[in-house]
């Protein structure tokens, strides 16, 4: 497995470095899967995708780090999602990548939804992650999802004022998105590892603006569902059971949605965590494997 999180310029947003790292040298003879990470994380979240034999071998593995994560950055300080899924398409071609699939953990399951709506051409198929095609709306903390406006208004306002160089991201912040991520089984030495690529992350009022811009996309995000007759690929979406931030109930009636796809399923994971990519990476991997050899 590489352990190198390498750079590659880009047009978007007056010019960008989007952070990327292949599982393996790229092999023009597989299929590509692109990997979206969920909020404030990087690549690092696919290390259990990375380590898995069948999957490296089925498919070249590339995880590509969100603006406003990892080492992705813009010469504008403003983005959204949409510049997220602009950028990882001009990241493929620039890596000579002509057509993937692209799995994408929570709200890397909208970003991969958006790359499939903007280019239906090289994505075939997509796999969503514990994610939600909504808004943070009433609808779906109606249907059991988390609030999370409540969620991210106090970290915006905390994030609002600059900060000196020798600022880092706190714990604190990090704990809630383990929380929420993973729920209360998270290892000491996984804690660990997470606060320590946080805070390189995320430092001085650099890394305090992208985290603050990262944070107001989280809670002030356009919903997706009008869009949805717009992907055209096959999608697969695995949601957990014990998801603390998207139900079950909200995926039964999105997955309806995707009208103009050939195939959409939904699969349910039992005990299935928000970070299903890091929590049943076993599932995540068998079931990646099966979608990227029957559609490829």
């Amino acid at each position: 497995m590489s352990t190198e999180t390498l750079t590659v310029s880009v047009p978007h947003l007056g010019g960008s470095v989007v952070g990327y790292r292949f599982g393996a040298p790229y092999n023009p003879e597989l299929p590509t899967l692109v990997m979206v990470n969920s909020f404030s994380t990087s690549v690092d979240l696919y290390r259990p995708q990375f380590e898995d034999a069948e999957l490296m071998k089925t498919a070249n593995l590339l995880a590509l780090e969100l603006y406003g994560h990892g080492q992705t950055r813009a010469t504008y300080e403003q983005f959204t999602y949409w510049d997220t899924a602009v950028a990882n398409l001009q990241a493929l071609e620039a890596l000579g990548i002509d057509e993937a699939f692209v799995l994408g953990t929570s709200q890397g399951g909208w970003i991969a939804a958006r790359m499939a709506m903007l280019a239906p051409d090289v994505i075939k198929g997509i796999i969503p992650l514990g994610t939600s095609m909504d808004n943070e709306s009433e609808r779906s903390r109606n249907l059991g999802c988390w609030d999370g406006i409540a969620f991210c208004s106090p970290s915006i306002e905390q994030l609002s004022e600059p900060v000196g160089d020798d600022w880092v991201v706190p714990t604190e912040f990090v704990d809630a998105v383990l929380g929420a991520g993973l729920g209360e089984n998270v290892t000491d030495e996984e804690r660990a590892f997470w606060h320590a690529t946080h805070q390189r992350n995320y430092t001085g009022d650099e890394g305090r603006k992208r985290l603050l811009i990262s944070t107001i996309n989280l809670r002030d995000r356009d919903g997706l569902q009008a869009r949805l007759s717009g992907v055209t690929c096959p999608v697969l979406w695995l949601q957990g059971t014990a998801d603390a931030v998207y139900s079950v109930a909200n995926a039964e009636e999105e997955i309806e949605m995707f009208t103009q796809s050939p195939d959409a399923q939904l699969r349910i994971i039992e005990d299935g965590q928000h970070f299903l990519s890091a929590s049943d990476p076993e599932v995540v991997n068998s079931a990646a494997v099966e979608f990227i050899r029957r559609w490829a």
